[in-house]
Order: C-alpha cells, then sequence, then structure tokens
C-alpha cells in the first residue's frame, strides 16, 4: 500500500467519531439522492405514458399540417386498410385510426360544441385509456352503429343519461352539411373536467358517412408499449409509408410539446433541491477537514521544516477527503440500490395515490428506475462537492510558516 495512502487513512481515524459522522452524511444524502432521482425519473416515464395512453398515443400518422391547422380538408386517404397493413407489418406495436371533427351537439335541452373522434371500437382500446374509464354502459360496438360516448361533465351540461339521444350538427370534409342523430351508450369519467367536457366518441364508420370523409381519417395512432422504442418504431413506420401519399409521422414530443416542457420545469425545481442537500454535505466536510488542519497546526510546521512542501501536505488532505468521500460513495451507492430495487419490484405508494390511481384509471405504485445513471449521478455529485470542499482548507497550507506552526499548541 502507498505510503502517503497509509498515512491519509491513519489520519482520517485519530477521530473516529467525527469520521463517522461525516461521512454519515455522505451515505445518508447519497442513499436519499439515488432513491429519490431513481423515483423521479420512474415517475416521468410512468407520467409519459399514462399522458399518452390516455389518447395521444406514442407515434401518430397525419397530413402534412395537420397537427398545427387540424383542417377537415386535410386527411390520410383509405385509413382504415392503411391502419390494417401496418398492423400486420408491426406486430408489436398497436395500431388504431381516427378521425376528427367539431360539431354542435344537442340534447332537448341544451346544445354545446364538441370534438368528436371516430374510432376503430375493436382496436381503441390498445391505445388508449378511455374505453377502461366508461362509468356508465359500454363501450362502442359496430364500426357503423348510431352510438356515441360522451364524458361525465358534459353528460350533466346537456342533462342526459345512458340511452338517450343526441343530434350532431357539424361540416363535412367536403363544405357539406353533416348531421346525425345517436344514442348514448356510454359515459366515460377521466377525472378531468374539460376533457370530459369537451371530447366524444363515435365509431369510425359512423363517422366516416356523417362527415362525408370517403374512407379517409386524420389519425393513425401507435402504442409503442413504452417510450423506449419510440424512436426506431418512428423509423420503422416512415419506410413502410406508402409511396404515393405524402404523410408525415410524428413522436410523442412533437405532439405534446407541453409535456417534455413539464419535466423539464420539475426537474429544475427537484435538482435545486438536491443542490441544497448537496451543498449542507459538503460544508459539513469543509468543517471537519478544516477542523482537522487546526488540530495538526504543530505536525504540520515540524514536517514543513524537515522539507515538506505545503503542496505535498495539501494532496496529503486532499486525500483524506477523497478516502473519505468514497467511503461514502460506495457505501451510500450500495444502500441506496439496495432499497430502490426493492422498491423498483414492489412499486412504492404514497397514502392514498390507490384511491386517486384507481379514478384515473393509472397504476397504483411507483417503481423507481434503477440504472447506473441513477446509482451513479448523485453520489458522484456529492463526492466532487467534498473534494471542493477540502480545497480551502488544504490552501491554508500554503499561508502556513514552520516556525509560527510549531509554536502552535
Amino acid at each position: 500500500m502507498n505510503l502517503v495512502f497509509r498515512l491519509a487513512w491513519r489520519n482520517l481515524w485519530r477521530h473516529p467519531r467525527r469520521t463517522w459522522l461525516t461521512t454519515g452524511a455522505m451515505v445518508f444524502s447519497n442513499t436519499l439522492l439515488v432513491f429519490m432521482i431513481a423515483l423521479q425519473f420512474g415517475m416521468y416515464d410512468l407520467m409519459i405514458d399514462n399522458t399518452l395512453q390516455a389518447f395521444t398515443g406514442h407515434l401518430q400518422i397525419q397530413a402534412p399540417g395537420y397537427k398545427d391547422d387540424q383542417k377537415m380538408r386535410q386527411t390520410v386517404a383509405d385509413i382504415v386498410p392503411l391502419a390494417e397493413s401496418l398492423r400486420a407489418e408491426l406486430t408489436t406495436a398497436s395500431i388504431a385510426a381516427r378521425g376528427t371533427a367539431f360539431a354542435l351537439v344537442s340534447s332537448e335541452e341544451r346544445s354545446y360544441g364538441i370534438a368528436v373522434f371516430g374510432v376503430e371500437p375493436e382496436f381503441e382500446s390498445n391505445v388508449s385509456t378511455i374505453p377502461g374509464l366508461i362509468s356508465k354502459g359500454r363501450f362502442l360496438g359496430a364500426s357503423d352503429a348510431a352510438e356515441i360516448i360522451i364524458g361525465a361533465a358534459l353528460a350533466r351540461n346537456l342533462r342526459v343519461d345512458l340511452g338517450d339521444e343526441l343530434t350532431l350538427l357539424g361540416s363535412g370534409r367536403d363544405g357539406s352539411f353533416a348531421a346525425a342523430v345517436v344514442n348514448i351508450v356510454g359515459i366515460f369519467d377521466s377525472g378531468v373536467a374539460d376533457f370530459d367536457r369537451s371530447m366524444t366518441e363515435i365509431p369510425l364508420g359512423l363517422f366516416q358517412d356523417v362527415f362525408y370523409m370517403n374512407g379517409s381519417g386524420h389519425h393513425v395512432v401507435f402504442d409503442a408499449g413504452g417510450i423506449d422504442g419510440v424512436a426506431e418504431l418512428q423509423s420503422r413506420v416512415g419506410s413502410l409509408l406508402p409511396p404515393g401519399q405524402d404523410l408525415v409521422v410524428h413522436d410523442w414530443d412533437a405532439l405534446q410539446p407541453g409535456l417534455k416542457q413539464a419535466i423539464k420545469a420539475d426537474m429544475s425545481s427537484a435538482f435545486f433541491m438536491y443542490g441544497i442537500l448537496v451543498i449542507l454535505v459538503a460544508f459539513s466536510v469543509l468543517n471537519t477537514q478544516l477542523m482537522s488542519v487546526l488540530e495538526r497546526t504543530h505536525e504540520f510546521g515540524i514536517v514543513m521544516s524537515l522539507g515538506l512542501t505545503p503542496g505535498r501536505l495539501g494532496r496529503l488532505v486532499l486525500l483524506e477527503t477523497a478516502i473519505m468521500g468514497a467511503l461514502g460513495l460506495i457505501l451510500g451507492a450500495i444502500l441506496g440500490g439496495v432499497i430502490t430495487f426493492w422498491l423498483g419490484i414492489r412499486g412504492f405508494a404514497y397514502p392514498g395515490m390507490e384511491e386517486l390511481a384507481a379514478k384515473f384509471n393509472l397504476p397504483a405504485r411507483f417503481f423507481p428506475q434503477v440504472s447506473a445513471m441513477t446509482l451513479l449521478i448523485g453520489p458522484a455529485v456529492v463526492f466532487l462537492f467534498t473534494l471542493l470542499a477540502a480545497v480551502y482548507p488544504a490552501l491554508r497550507l500554503h499561508r502556513l510558516h514552520p516556525v509560527e506552526a510549531m509554536r502552535a499548541v
């Protein structure tokens, strides 16, 4: 073992209680950082997946410009055959076709403007959680049935219930007058009043007949099973598009730009709190090492009078800090990894989370993401700041005069 390392190790354990208290602070902070960062990234994945699975999907095929303009005439031709051919090629992804229109919906008492989505009843549950949120009645049946499902907030506003009739009035793809009378077969409750108030779904076949779509639609929606496979799926979908059609493939980031912005804002606030924790640990290390240097002033004066340079003494102090920081990093990463791995299997739930999750059709437990990044990023930052905290005590040695130091008691 290197002599300097042995000397640094011996100096650390001159005061074992103080060393263990400082190391314990680092272990605690590293354990907390590993768990919190892993939980945070696990929650982000859950947030992204559940937001996209609610309705948007991970990918969508659209006509150029539809994402920004959402004009009725910007359509995908022969959308059902296109979706069927993609389902045959991409067996690992869930795929469904949709159409979108805006209409006036009327009951016997009231009228409201809403968005009407034509969906494939047999495939919609694979790309959306809306079919699982039906609180009354059932989901849509046959593709050409005169049926509709509406949100709970819209049902209250229209003062209607299951079995009641609604009249839809809108404009068709060719600009003609579009109208239909449909029966309410289901009422869904997502827990988001604005969503439940403004959205309805009808079978895609009925939608194409009512709005004169001539077999076209507006979206082919994909669920990739998770955001990790979105980039590869987008590339494959792009290569499978019909060569004669001018179509684009948008990923979830383009479809939901606000989602990534919300995650970045949350990360900024979280890392601010993590930074405060790291700074507190750094000051603890600074206090420990400064006390250690002051206590050994007489000893440092003797060795400097024998020819040892302040630079070598400063490197010794930094090595002591590095050893202590390495202990905190290793023990904290191991303890944090064990806790995170265990909760990654069993899940983690806040009090009352199960009831809230059941209401929104979400998983009842969070699962922290264990990875090399979540295990090491927090402890590595703590280790770096502990080394920075030891710079000041090490620099003090350059102002030390051997004769004055030897007189110190």
